[in-house]
């Protein structure tokens, strides 16, 4: 029968078991790797999971209603450009001897807000500098068409309604429709 014959680098895995217990060591190699697997699993599950829960909620631009009031229309003065509505809806109401029109407060060249400059009676677009007539026709600058009006009517109760849903363009004539401009 032959001895076996043990050389000191290879150890039996009794021998190794032996040697742990006598002498405890926080991490070994196969301590490490058998953690770093069981981490990568779970880390794997966890992101999978907040993936999903994501999913569940996913994100909603709340935007003010497409239709508003606008009070009456006493409360605007004859060649008034009021501003009120600009910073909820990005409307301007415009008043005029006869009536009323709704000018979009979106630039049609880079979705810039404009400037309404009373001094100099035009609208000025602060990112590229386009300007707008009182009307809304463009003049100057990079924007390639004038101001969109919305829909702007009488309430059953008297008061101004406008509807930023539809909107009218003046390169396709819409601006001579009836809910275009309000006549008081």
């Amino acid at each position: 029968m032959s001895a076996r014959v043990k050389s000191p680098e290879v150890r039996m895995p009794a021998e190794y078991e032996a040697e742990v217990k006598a002498n405890p060591a926080f991490m070994d190699r196969r301590r490490f790797l058998n953690y770093s697997g069981w981490v990568g699993i779970l880390g794997s599950i966890t992101v999978g999971l907040l993936g999903f829960l994501r999913f569940m909620f996913p994100r909603v631009l709340f935007e003010p209603a497409s239709a508003f009031m606008a009070g009456r229309p006493d409360d605007y003065a004859v060649g008034s450009v009021d501003s009120r509505y600009l910073s909820s809806h990005r409307v301007w109401i415009v008043r005029e001897e006869k009536g009323f029109y709704a000018l979009s407060g979106i630039c049609t060249h880079l979705g810039c807000t404009p400037n309404w400059l009373a001094n100099e009676n035009k609208f000025k677009c602060p990112c590229h500098g386009s300007g707008f007539r009182r009307s809304g026709v463009n003049f100057e600058g990079p924007a390639p068409r004038p101001l969109d009006r919305y829909k702007i009517v009488l309430a059953e109760d008297g008061r101004i309604l406008v509807d930023r849903g539809k909107a009218f363009r003046q390169e396709r004539g819409e601006w001579t429709k009836p809910a275009a401009y309000l006549f008081v």
